[in-house]
């Protein structure tokens, strides 16, 4: 029991330090032991090994990975490989498809959960997004993995379309996804899932001149409840995604009377405390639920 060592690399802005502390505090109460700070970006991959410093960490019970902002393609290539030998948190697959815009859409569709209507199309057929945005009248170009909202742009006509076509062709993408534009209250409900089990729910608003409720483009938290219907829809769309930490947002469509899945984001953040200040008080039963999901997955057989 008491010779169960983890990795962890954890995000350390808006609080993520003290939480950092608090996670591998409880963690050792366990006897499990943390290597922290764990950026994959300073490994080297050598026949069977995988080091950090002096390091194996393919010889780890368990990589815990929760840093959305520095990840490179190196990292990502490491974590793939680190994940075929040893289990991961959340899981290379998982998160790779939750960076995804398309593929999670499509995952979700396909397990019955309701999501803005999408289309995927080849780079050199304009001709099907004119056909789309005549039948949608708005819909909203994503790059297919962005996050806070960058990149994210509003096509309200064909004229408007006509003008993001060179743009688009600029950056030699090989592929568009638009989604349907979704008549809601510019508002949104930010559901935090943990191995299957509901942890919080809190609302973002957009600012007063946009529609994107991130807070990376100006909306901003409040406290807001979840109902039953909602932490259903998002249990089932982390299992779907296969996420052990999931955070899901959820809008409400006016024209359909439904709530439907925007996006399941595999790092959600824990509240800043700017955030705790205002209500948002449940980073205690996050890392409680995470730590028992470590312990749960690192026990010796």
């Amino acid at each position: 029991m008491g010779d169960r060592r983890i990795g962890m690399w954890f995000y350390s802005n808006g609080g993520g330090d003290k939480i950092q502390k608090n996670i591998i505090k409880k963690l050792r109460e366990r006897e499990i032991t943390t290597l922290n700070n764990i950026n994959l970006r300073n490994t080297i991959a050598k026949n069977s090994r995988i080091m950090h410093g002096d390091e194996k960490l393919n010889k780890l019970d368990l990589f815990f990975s929760y840093n959305a902002g520095e990840q490179t393609q190196y990292q990502m290539y490491i974590y793939q490989a680190l994940n075929r030998v040893i289990p991961m948190i959340n899981s290379y697959d998982s998160f790779a498809l939750s960076e995804d815009k398309f593929h999670t859409s499509f995952v979700l569709r396909n397990n019955g959960i309701k999501t803005a209507d999408y289309k995927l199309c080849h780079r050199d057929d304009g001709y099907e997004l004119k056909k789309i945005i005549k039948k949608w009248d708005k819909m909203v170009y994503k790059p297919t993995d962005g996050w806070g909202g960058v990149g994210l742009t509003k096509i309200e006509n064909e004229a408007n379309l006509d003008m993001l076509m060179p743009f688009l062709n600029q950056m030699d993408l090989r592929y568009f996804y638009v989604e349907k534009f979704i008549n809601y209250d510019n508002t949104d409900f930010r559901i935090d899932i943990v191995d299957g089990q509901f942890v919080s729910c809190y609302g973002r608003k957009a600012s007063g001149t946009d529609w994107r409720t991130n807070v990376g483009s100006g909306g901003s938290v409040f406290v807001r409840e979840a109902n039953d219907e909602i932490i259903n829809i998002a249990i089932k769309a982390c299992k779907a995604c296969g996420v052990d930490i999931g955070g899901v947002d959820i809008i409400y469509d006016r024209e359909k009377e439904e709530y439907i899945v925007l996006e399941v984001n595999g790092i959600p953040a824990f509240a800043t405390p700017e955030q705790e200040k205002i209500g948002l008080d449940f980073n205690d039963k996050k890392i409680d639920l995470i730590v028992d999901l470590i312990d749960k997955r690192t026990l010796k057989k």
